[in-house]
């Protein structure tokens, strides 16, 4: 039997602190400590990373020169009336222009001669701006000189055209690396974005992370920031977010990050076949798409300040894939259907990519659904060529795309490893036949991108475009994972016992139990493949258990999706089986701790 899958996510929520910054600056303060202070000296590094009119951006790094230490204090004092408003790494207080930071539960070890890297704020100035010319540790004064002062540069110009890539067109597991990049104007437009790149870490979702137990094992790990309400771009008081998405590259630079990852996605009629992440903005209002959403987003990223980092987007997820499975058929939605005949859905992504193209420094992946939604052969050609007639129908064509992403907050796994030949027969049945493959033959998610890359580039896609693969939640390890082919001569039986994959169905989305973190990101892992990246952060849910609520506890007015209840039955999109989904979880976006424990303990490769 055949059948069409739709896979549904969650979507999350982002925020922050909106920053204009104007210029680039740098000091660099060192204060060394004497012979004599040796138990609990110390050498501090106040680095201002950018500056601008009012505002600016400061990283602070400890050098620990006595004992080691098991927790630590460090205070300042700034000369100018400084402020600090903003700090990740570190609990802070002011008192005046007394500053103490505190360590977080998990920074406060620093062994004797290491350094403590990653603390920065933001903060405020006027006049002056000079950097403080004393600091103690643990109380005890670090001595020594100042060297540096703050000093603004001219904001550099950016060019509307993207240079032609001057790489290799083909991509080799084994790549040579790239300098990575530092602060340049009009850095060049590369071909895999994410070798030789120090990639954002959101302190957003990291503080989330640490505040679980064992969190901190993947704290420092780089996620996508979702863009998935007007609100999220420049989160205003009161949206929920935290910071928007100048906050967000401002934490960047302050980090030295060099890529980061954005998920677009607020399309009208967003998630046609779906309502635990419904959008904001109707099926017809493609006008306040473009001009409200994609507009403001195109205007910051298009700063000449952030043009050192190469700024990866995640074209709309599940919008053109919704458009070839979910408008006919048993598995058909109205609403899909209304976004094929008003074609907002082609439309907004041509506009997206119309207007992030020429900036340099932006690289555009489009959604590629998962093998378990397109890779029946009714499904894979028609949405390749779907996404090469929307692709040609922008301003620079098949150049506006730099490549493609699959199981973008989906849990197929990367490979099946003792599933490795979908031909195989059992007993006279071909493996592909069995109830949880119903003869789709891509098993998993490896095989089935490089399978999109052959059949993109076919299409007239360009051979330098790369496949992503989101691997947060797709490593099935545990207890129940197999440890060999099984030996059973019934085709389900062999299947069911052989699969690292464990959901009910592979149509089943929502929270799944028994899931794990799978590969931790890594740039050109295989063949074609650009990277495996963690797009959906670990911990934030799908959708709610139950009927969702109203009020501060779901602030977008998220939907309520059955398939995100463990008790239903599900239907035609997983093959009427159990929805595999955690109870108690809460709306789309939220912050869900069941979840991300057991993502930790089903981690594979496990967590050390």
């Amino acid at each position: 039997m055949r059948f069409t899958i739709a896979g549904r996510r969650r979507r999350a929520r982002l925020g922050i602190l909106l920053i204009s910054a104007l210029a680039l600056g740098s000091a660099t303060a060192l204060v060394t400590a004497t012979e004599a202070q040796a138990a609990a000296g110390c050498q501090v590094s106040y680095t201002i990373t950018n500056q601008w009119p009012g505002g600016f951006g400061a990283n602070v790094n400890i050098t620990n020169l006595g004992d080691s230490l098991t927790s630590w204090t460090l205070k300042w004092s700034f000369a100018n009336g400084q402020t600090v408003t903003q700090l990740w790494n570190g609990n802070v207080t002011q008192s005046g222009a007394n500053v103490t930071v505190t360590n977080m539960s998990y920074n406060g070890s620093i062994a004797t001669g290491a350094t403590l890297t990653g603390m920065g704020f933001n903060g405020s100035w006027n006049g002056t701006n000079s950097v403080p010319t004393s600091f103690t540790l643990n109380g005890v004064t670090c001595n020594g000189g100042v060297t540096g002062s703050p000093t603004a540069s001219p904001s550099p110009s950016r060019t509307t055209t993207s240079p032609t890539p001057t790489t290799s067109p083909t991509r080799s597991t084994s790549p040579s690396p790239t300098p990575t990049q530092s602060n340049c104007t009009n850095c060049p437009h590369v071909d895999n974005p994410y070798v030789g790149a120090k990639m954002y870490v959101n302190p957003d979702w990291a503080a989330k992370a640490n505040a679980e137990s064992g969190g901190s094992r993947i704290a420092n790990q780089p996620t996508g920031v979702w863009l998935d309400s007007m609100a999220a771009i420049t989160a205003p008081s009161g949206s929920g977010y935290t910071r928007g998405l100048a906050g967000h590259l401002d934490a960047a630079l302050a980090q030295g990050a060099t890529a980061a990852q954005f998920v677009i996605y607020d399309l009208p009629g967003r998630d046609c076949a779906a309502l635990a992440s419904n959008g904001e903005i109707p099926a017809a209002g493609i006008d306040t798409y473009e001009h409200s959403y994609i507009d403001p987003i195109a205007s910051i990223i298009g700063n000449s300040k952030y043009s050192s980092i190469r700024i990866i987007l995640i074209i709309e997820i599940d919008s053109l894939p919704n458009l070839v499975t979910n408008v006919s058929g048993n598995t058909a939605t109205s609403a899909c259907a209304t976004m094929q005949q008003n074609g907002n859905y082609v439309k907004g992504i041509q506009y997206a990519l119309n207007k992030f193209h020429p900036i340099p420094n932006v690289y555009n992946y489009i959604d590629a659904a998962h093998s378990g939604w397109l890779g029946w052969d009714s499904n894979f050609q028609p949405a390749v060529n779907l996404f090469a007639s929307t692709v040609q129908g922008t301003t620079a064509g098949f150049a506006s795309v730099d490549g493609f992403i699959t199981d973008t907050a989906n849990y197929t796994p990367t490979t099946e490893p003792f599933l490795t030949n979908s031909s195989l027969t059992i007993n006279g049945n071909p493996v592909r036949s069995a109830n949880f493959y119903s003869y789709n033959p891509y098993f998993d998610e490896l095989s089935y991108a490089q399978a999109f890359y052959t059949k993109a580039v076919a299409s007239g896609f360009s051979s330098n475009i790369g496949m992503l693969i989101d691997t947060s939640r797709n490593g099935w390890g545990g207890p129940n994972r197999p440890t060999a082919v099984s030996t059973s001569t019934d085709v389900n039986t062999y299947v069911d016992q052989s699969r690292i994959d464990k959901r009910p169905a592979r149509g089943d989305w929502c929270n799944q139990s028994g899931a794990g973190l799978g590969e931790r990101p890594k740039a050109a892992p295989a063949t074609h493949i650009d990277a495996y990246v963690w797009i959906k952060p670990p911990g934030e849910s799908d959708g709610s258990s139950s009927l969702v609520p109203t009020g501060p506890n779901n602030p977008g007015g998220k939907g309520f999706d059955q398939m995100c209840d463990p008790s239903y039955g599900g239907n035609a999109r997983n093959n009427n089986s159990a929805t595999g989904a955690l109870p108690n979880s809460p709306v789309s976006g939220a912050w869900f701790s069941a979840q991300f424990q057991q993502l930790m303990t089903n981690a594979y490769p496990p967590l050390s």
